[in-house]
């Protein structure tokens, strides 16, 4: 799998390319979700490229700041990892997808394909 992954994103550059793409291309849709375990939010603009059907994924969430992990060494226990986030630190990423139309799925774009 190729990964576009940036973690020097903001939320100025995030609306910077989202409003060059609506310009220039055909927005197909544009939606925002709750991110996983309901913490942060993702954002999905889908749009018609120049590489055809593409997708923009952008992902605000609370930075990290511990893991804690407890388990029991007993046979057939469970692992539970529990994570302390920032409550003032946010991180943000941003995927690029291109629908493949053999496979009928969304494949993420090489970074090293925008340099």
């Amino acid at each position: 799998m190729l990964n576009l992954y940036i973690t020097f994103m903001n939320l100025e550059k995030w609306l910077d390319i989202k409003s060059m793409a609506k310009d220039k291309f055909k927005v197909l849709s544009e939606t925002e979700e709750v991110g996983e375990d309901s913490v942060g939010t993702v954002q999905l603009f889908e749009f018609e490229g120049p590489l055809g059907r593409m997708k923009l994924e952008f992902i605000s969430k609370p930075r990290i700041l511990d893991k804690k992990t407890t388990y029991s060494n007993r046979i057939g226990s469970e692992m539970k990892v529990n994570y302390v986030y920032s409550e003032d630190e946010v991180v943000h990423q941003l995927h690029a997808y291109k629908w493949n139309e053999t496979t009928n799925d969304w494949e993420e774009i090489d970074a090293a394909a925008f340099a």
